[in-house]
C-alpha cells in the first residue's frame, strides 16, 4: 500500500489550482488590454465606416454578442475616468465581472470604496451590492427632484423708477427657459436702441406708460415660465403681442 499517493495528488491538484489562478490574472490583464483598445478605437471612430456604433462593429469584427459588445463598449468608456478600476482589473486583482458590475454605479467620488467592495466580495455579492447601490440612487434622484419642485419660487418687486427686481428659485428646465427668454429679450432691446426705435415712440405716451406696459409683458412671461412646460409658447405669444403692437405704431405714424 503506497501512503504517499495522497498526498502526491493533493500536490498535483494544488498546483493544477495554481495554474488556473495564475492563467486567470494574465485572461484579466488581457481583457484591460482588450478595454483600452476598445476605448481608443471608439474615440477616434474607426468603427464609422459604415457601422451604427462600436458594439456593432464589434459583433462584425470579433463574433461578440450585441449585448456583450455593447457592455464592453460601456466599461471601456467608464474605466476612462476610473484609473483604480482599469488598474485592479490590469493587475488580476479584480475580475471583469466584477469590474462589468461596479462600473454600473462608481463615480470617480465612490471608486475607491467601491473597490475595497469588489476586492473583498465575490463576483456575486458585489452584483448584490450594485442592485442595492442603483436603488438608492434613483431614490436619492426622486428626492432632489421633489425638494427642487417644492422649492421653487418666482417674485417679482417693480419700483418707483420703473425698475424691476426679480428674484427666484427654477427648476433646471425652467431656469433655462427664462435665461432664454431674458436673453432674447436683451438682444430686442439692442436691436431696437440701434434702428432708433427708442425715439420713434408716439408722443401721446408717456415714459410711465411705456414702463408699465413692459412691467405687465413680464410679469405675464413670468407666469409662464413658472407654469412649467408651456412657458415656451406663452414666451413666444408675449413677443408676438410685442411685434403686433409694434406694426399698429408704425402704420398709425404712416397714416
Amino acid at each position: 500500500m503506497d501512503v504517499h499517493a495522497p498526498h502526491a495528488s493533493t500536490t498535483g491538484l494544488d498546483r493544477l489550482g495554481g495554474e488556473i489562478a495564475e492563467l486567470s490574472v494574465h485572461l484579466e490583464a488581457a481583457s484591460a488590454r482588450l478595454l483600452h483598445l476598445i476605448r481608443d478605437f471608439d474615440t477616434r471612430g474607426g468603427w464609422n465606416n459604415g457601422f451604427r456604433s462600436c458594439a456593432e462593429w464589434l459583433s462584425w469584427r470579433v463574433g461578440l454578442d450585441l449585448g456583450a459588445a455593447r457592455e464592453k463598449v460601456r466599461v471601456a468608456r467608464a474605466l476612462a475616468t476610473l484609473p483604480r478600476l482599469a488598474q485592479a482589473l490590469a493587475h488580476g486583482e479584480l475580475s471583469y465581472a466584477k469590474v462589468r458590475a461596479l462600473t454600473r454605479v462608481a463615480t470617480p467620488a465612490t471608486e475607491e470604496r467601491l473597490l475595497a467592495i469588489g476586492r473583498a466580495g465575490t463576483a456575486e455579492h458585489v452584483e448584490r451590492i450594485v442592485r442595492g447601490w442603483r436603488r438608492m440612487d434613483r431614490k436619492a434622484e426622486r428626492d432632489e427632484a421633489a425638494r427642487q419642485h417644492t422649492s421653487r419660487a418666482l417674485h417679482v418687486y417693480p419700483a418707483e423708477d420703473g425698475t424691476v427686481t426679480i428674484r427666484g428659485r427654477l427648476s433646471p428646465e425652467a431656469g433655462a427657459l427664462l435665461l432664454k427668454a431674458l436673453t432674447a429679450a436683451r438682444e430686442a432691446l439692442y436691436q431696437r436702441e440701434r434702428a432708433g426705435g427708442s425715439a420713434a415712440q408716439p408722443a401721446d405716451v408717456s415714459y410711465e406708460t411705456r414702463i408699465r406696459r413692459r412691467f405687465r409683458r413680464a410679469r405675464r412671461c413670468s407666469r409662464a415660465v413658472r407654469g412649467g412646460g408651456h412657458g415656451g409658447a406663452a414666451h413666444a405669444r408675449c413677443c408676438d403681442d410685442r411685434s403686433s403692437q409694434r406694426r399698429g405704431r408704425r402704420a398709425a405714424r404712416g397714416a
